[in-house]
């Protein structure tokens, strides 16, 4: 809480809207943008290793806080003021920092896929910027921050020659799919059949069940996407650059769309659990199969002027 306590010191106005700035290039929907838009457009492969690095992150992440449960700092310490504006998206327990782990998995991966020193320093760059930004807007210990560093860290370095071997053997990419389906279900299994005690906020028990459902949605997706990919689709990413970013905006634009208009319906169907579920294996099974049917066409439209 030291350190805490002196960058809390330091604030000014024009810190505080800096740095809530820097903070936002970690959270999770700019993830997703990134990592779909390498998926969609650059090399597939390279956005699968995106996607499981964050994912396999999140899982471990959301493990943890709910085996610590540790409290955010201002609960820890009332007299500890946090950024207001940082207030809204630091729900759920304190250990470890999830932005922290979303930022080193996205732009971790991205400088170690890259050949590139200045994307590989500036990769490194942005996440340790965007893990000092949690500790000065309050809203993480040291502690947390620097777990969520080496999870992710370790992530990254790990999967990647593994997803590189993986370009030419499939039977490693279904392996790697297979762990991924069983830390999935282990996360599951744990935030539905553990006996937690009492004293666990019923708030944070709630959404850590959603967000266990809503991760289990994405590898079960996963595990369709990738073999009819493999026999049927064969998608392309090439494609002008105008196409390009056409081709991500009417994407996500989909998928905002499924998010968005579903999510009422199915949980009055399902339940907020069950249809997180549903709803997330949609958005994931559009984007990985049925929105790739269309880049064709996107491939053709600059061949044509």
């Amino acid at each position: 809480m030291e350190l805490l306590k002196l960058l809390e010191s330091i604030r000014t106005p024009f810190l505080d809207a800096l740095i809530s700035g820097i903070t936002y290039l970690g959270a999770e929907m700019l993830f997703m943008i990134v990592a779909l838009a390498f998926f969609w457009c650059v090399d597939k492969h390279r956005g699968y290793y995106l996607l499981f690095t964050g994912f396999c992150g999140t899982v471990c992440i959301q493990f943890l806080k709910m085996m610590f449960r540790v409290p955010r700092p201002w609960v820890l310490d009332p007299n500890f003021t946090i950024v207001e504006s940082a207030r809204a998206e630091a729900t759920g327990y304190s250990f470890p920092s999830g932005h922290t782990q979303i930022a080193v998995n996205l732009y971790g991966g991205i400088a170690r896929s890259s050949k590139r020193s200045a994307v590989q320093v500036g990769g490194v760059v942005l996440f340790l910027l965007i893990a000092f930004s949690r500790m000065y807007l309050g809203v993480h210990t040291p502690k947390d921050v620097l777990v969520s560093l080496v999870i992710g860290t370790a992530f990254v370095l790990v999967i990647y020659p593994i997803m590189e071997r993986a370009r030419t053997n499939p039977r490693i990419m279904y392996g790697i799919i297979a762990c991924a389906f069983l830390l999935a279900l282990g996360n599951l299994l744990y935030v539905e059949l553990w006996q937690f005690p009492t004293d666990v906020d019923a708030v944070n028990l709630t959404n850590a069940k959603e967000v266990a459902w809503k991760l289990f949605a994405a590898v079960v997706g996963i595990c369709l996407i990738y073999p009819t990919d493999q026999k049927y689709i064969h998608f392309e990413t090439h494609a002008i650059w105008w196409a390009q970013i056409l081709k991500v905006a009417g994407g996500l634009a989909v998928i905002v769309l499924i998010k968005s208009l579903l999510k009422t319906p199915l949980n009055a169907l399902f339940g907020a659990s069950i249809g997180g579920f549903v709803r997330y294996l949609i958005m994931v099974l559009t984007a990985g199969l049925l929105w790739p049917l269309s880049f064709r066409f996107f491939a053709r439209l600059g061949k044509k002027l």
